[in-house]
């Protein structure tokens, strides 16, 4: 089984690099291989509605979001972290998830996602939040842990302090591993949920 994280922040090494290797210690007594992709210092742009992936099933951009979404496809478990920029999550990072999950035509029911988010003090909850819209659009289960999935710290190293936010994030890790073993279990006994056509309503 494979986890895929994705690290928003443009610190290779800063403090929410240091939540994602509490995780994949956690991952790796598991026996679940990772990969993690830093996305916080890659130029990705915006969508721009262009609707070129609707006939392609590629973004129009051929920059990393062409190249993780394969990566997403193949994944059984998705994480995303950010740091906290003025109560969301960094801009780059929100880029390539508008156009990853839009122009990807892969199925992503069943596979868990989880956030995680790291600030010196405020804004947590409300990143948190934004984060986890992705994974309950896409019929993906949204693992959860002993408390919201948030790291505290300022300077790069920082967040080694907070014991509770390191537990809390290994704790998630645990979760995450049990949830895409139990649904690979159920998916081989039961397959996935019945799926009905979309249906689209326009309020105008």
């Amino acid at each position: 089984m494979k986890v895929l994280m994705l690290n928003g922040s443009p610190k290779a090494n800063g403090n929410t690099a240091l939540a994602l290797k509490e995780m994949e210690q956690v991952f790796a007594a598991e026996g679940i291989e990772v990969e993690t992709i830093v996305l916080g210092n890659k130029d990705i742009r915006g969508c721009i509605s262009c609707g070129t992936c609707g006939r392609t099933g590629r973004c129009v951009f051929d920059d990393a979001v062409n190249e993780i979404a394969p990566k997403l496809a193949e994944c059984d478990g998705l994480v995303v972290a950010s740091p906290v920029y003025y109560a969301s999550a960094n801009a780059t990072l929100i880029a390539c998830l508008d156009r990853l999950f839009y122009s990807n035509h892969a199925d992503l029911t069943m596979k868990v996602g989880a956030s995680v988010v790291v600030a010196r003090r405020g804004g947590c909850s409300a990143t948190y939040d934004e984060l986890n819209k992705y994974f309950t659009i896409s019929g993906m289960p949204v693992a959860s842990s002993q408390y919201w999935n948030s790291v505290h710290g300022g300077a790069p190293g920082e967040a080694a302090q907070d014991a509770e936010g390191l537990q809390t994030v290994r704790v998630l890790a645990r979760n995450i591993a049990f949830l895409m073993k139990s649904i690979d279990l159920g998916k081989k006994e039961y397959g996935l949920p019945e799926k009905e056509t979309h249906v689209w309503t326009n309020f105008i």
